[in-house]
């Protein structure tokens, strides 16, 4: 079974153990061990060269009992139902952990972007909508930007849903363009989630910035951002990547100079800018498996699901893990790495701040009125907070991954409203 067939039921493996370290009623459980919906569509999208191609979209609801849905669509080769339905399923634990009003969600298109014109990635965007206007709304599900889709995209999939309902909605998705009803701090949001619960960690471990060795995999919008702000508190940036490969130096690397570059030639170079001159700096280029195997303190994997295994986990020599990415760690990888004493901050929380941003921009859309960056910025930071000190506070109390915690509280959580309808203790009871 490949890797990506096989990540849902590591989602779900990794659930299951949760739940019975957690000693959640089986009832909620398997609540969620099952999708609410799945819907898969074929996409017809007429070429630039006049021919129609299809493209297979799918949108998963895995669970709404805390509210409307809630999730990005990702443009990719690799997308399937397996993929989506596990990605759905975090979310609905992220949800959960950050408090939000929500349940979780996931969309795709089995798509490999960089070979579509732009009018041709427009019209997939729209038939995307087009085949799930009914599966979206304000109060039903509301997708929001993912791998390899963006603001502008988002704007497309709001206008169609627009011409379709006749009505204007903003509120449908977020990570949309800001003249079009998008938040600010939305595309640092993931980022700069990740950087506070770091900073956090740090905080709690007692680390001198300067001190601290960080590799990257993934310099896509929430690993460029990350780095950004781990290397403004002094952070040595030694090694970043993207799907192409990666480059390694000890001494660091600029991350403003190698995110303007990668802009522009589209691909990681090791390079240092003073306005508009570039210049190449000594460096070593390594490949994305390489990169997870350095000798680092911080290890923040923040590319795509399923990279540490359990071929590579005895390899992984960085003590210390924020999960960027979702899933970037299977389920025994993990097991491996925590039997080494390795500290894991999980995708389900580390990675929150984007959703929580698109919370935010949900609220706006609905109130009409608009919030400041310093704002957004402040409730983002109050609520991923709180968040990260109710989950090391189980961590510590209950003597527990930082993982298992975090699935605890989301788990008492959605617990709590799955009761509420009565469970079989109630009907067997007839409290």
């Amino acid at each position: 079974m490949s890797n990506q067939n096989s990540i849902y039921q590591d989602a779900l493996n990794r659930l299951r153990q949760m739940g019975e370290d957690a000693g959640t009623s089986p009832e909620v459980v398997d609540s969620l061990m099952h999708a609410e919906t799945v819907v898969t569509a074929s996409l017809p999208v007429r070429m630039d060269d006049g021919a129609m191609r299809y493209f297979t979209g799918y949108r998963c609801h895995y669970n709404s009992v805390l509210g409307p849905t809630k999730g990005g669509i990702r443009f990719h080769p690799q997308v399937n139902q397996q993929e989506v339905q596990a990605l759905a399923l975090w979310m609905t634990i992220k949800c959960a952990i950050a408090g939000l009003p929500y349940g979780g969600a996931k969309g795709g298109v089995e798509v490999d972007p960089k070979n579509l014109s732009p009018m041709e990635l427009e019209r997939l965007s729209r038939a995307y909508v087009r085949a799930m206007a009914d599966f979206i709304g304000p109060d039903i599900d509301i997708p929001a930007p993912d791998v390899y889709t963006n603001a502008r995209i988002m704007g497309w999939m709001m206008d169609e849903y627009k011409t379709i309902k006749r009505q204007h909605a903003p509120a449908v998705i977020t990570g949309k363009p800001i003249s079009l009803g998008g938040s600010l701090g939305r595309d640092e949001a993931t980022g700069r989630g990740a950087y506070l619960c770091i900073r956090e960690m740090a905080a709690r471990l007692g680390w001198v910035p300067a001190e601290i060795r960080v590799a990257i995999q993934g310099l896509g919008n929430a690993g460029y951002h990350v780095a950004r702000l781990l290397q403004k508190d002094g952070y040595r940036i030694v090694a970043i990547s993207d799907s192409k490969g990666g480059i390694y130096s000890k001494d660091g690397f600029d991350i403003e100079s190698i995110w303007r570059q990668k802009i522009k030639v589209r691909q990681v170079q090791a390079v240092y800018c003073e306005h508009t001159v570039c210049e190449l700096v000594e460096h070593q280029k390594i490949s994305n498996t390489e990169l997870l195997e350095l000798d680092v303190d911080l290890l923040i994997p923040a590319a795509l699901e399923g990279v540490i295994t359990t071929e590579n986990a005895p390899n992984i020599k960085a003590m210390h893990i924020a999960e960027v990415a979702n899933g970037p760690i299977l389920c025994e990888a993990e097991n491996i790495l925590l039997e080494q004493g390795k500290l894991i901050l999980p995708d389900v929380l580390t990675n929150a701040g984007g959703v929580i941003v698109s919370y935010f921009e949900w609220v706006q859309n609905r109130s009409g009125y608009s919030w400041t960056l310093e704002e957004i910025r402040a409730r983002l930071e109050e609520i991923i907070i709180k968040a990260f000190n109710e989950v090391w506070h189980t961590s510590m109390h209950e003597e527990r991954s930082l993982r298992s915690a975090a699935y605890t509280m989301a788990l008492r959580r959605i617990g709590d409203a799955v009761a509420a309808h009565g469970t079989r203790e109630y009907f067997n009871n007839g409290q």
